[in-house]
């Protein structure tokens, strides 16, 4: 992602100006509030106010991964740009935006390994220890499941279409998907989702309600399912199976809720 597109530089240096003269003002005591009578003054200072959370954004980000940026060199910059009285020649500015932004990326890059591997050794323990819990099963494969409602009836094949209510949490318990939530369950094919849901919702009959842990390479992988889904996560899901519709129904699938499962 470009943090730093040099189209929005200027626009964007206009946030820090104001924060930075605004904090001078609340030290001197001697803040003065903007004019906004008319919609157009409204208009602008709307729009700067914009900027700044941008450029905040963006700041906070290159924090994060050790690369601050000293807020008074960029309003000189800016200052002297306006000004036409810039230190250093466009041309060289471009190169050191785009030399700023690999550097972003190669710092991204290094921690998403980290975090990677850090959310792999939690699973692998948190597996573990889950594993003994009282009315924990755990299949062939890895995935293990508590019954929290029996139901009655037929199971669905992989090649069955499903109608189900869910939950998906990450292991701190944060809820990162619910059909509950949007008041409506989802419909799929029971193929078309991660490995975990195929194999897992197969041992459910109708009505039944489970809770699954799933290991991460039957979910989404080392590479997880960005934005949302870091790698490597190992997840938990509840799953109420509502109804099972046979293969030879054309299948009336939620996109979004296959797509995210």
């Amino acid at each position: 992602m470009r943090l730093f597109k040099p189209t929005l530089i200027a626009v964007a240096l206009l946030a820090v100006v104001g924060c930075s003269e605004g904090a001078k003002k609340e030290e001197t005591k001697a803040a003065v509030l903007p004019v906004l009578d008319t919609e157009i003054q409204k208009q602008a200072y709307g729009l700067g106010a914009s900027i700044g959370s941008y450029m905040q954004r963006n700041l906070d980000e290159h924090d994060k991964l050790g690369l601050a940026l000293d807020k008074e060199l960029i309003v000189r910059g800016f200052v002297d740009s306006i000004n036409d009285k810039s230190v250093i020649e466009k041309e060289e500015i471009q190169a050191l935006l785009t030399n700023l932004e690999q550097t972003m990326k190669a710092k991204q890059q290094e921690m998403s390994v980290k975090e990677a591997k850090e959310s792999l050794d939690f699973g692998l323990k948190f597996l573990e220890e889950n594993a003994k819990k009282e009315g924990v099963k755990v299949t062939e494969s890895g995935i293990q499941y508590l019954v929290l409602a029996e139901g009655e009836g037929a199971k669905p094949a992989a090649t069955d279409t499903v109608k189900v209510h869910y939950k998906g949490t990450f292991l701190n318990g944060d809820t990162f998907d619910s059909s509950y939530e949007r008041g409506e369950p989802a419909v799929f094919p029971l193929n078309r989702v991660i490995r975990g849901w195929t194999e897992g919702v197969q041992l459910m009959s109708v009505g039944a309600k489970f809770k699954f842990t799933i290991p991460s390479d039957l979910a989404y992988g080392p590479n997880g399912n960005p934005p949302r889904i870091p790698g490597n996560s190992v997840l938990q899901f509840e799953i109420e199976l509502l109804e099972i519709r046979n293969s030879g129904i054309a299948p009336q699938v939620d996109d979004q809720a296959a797509a995210e499962k």
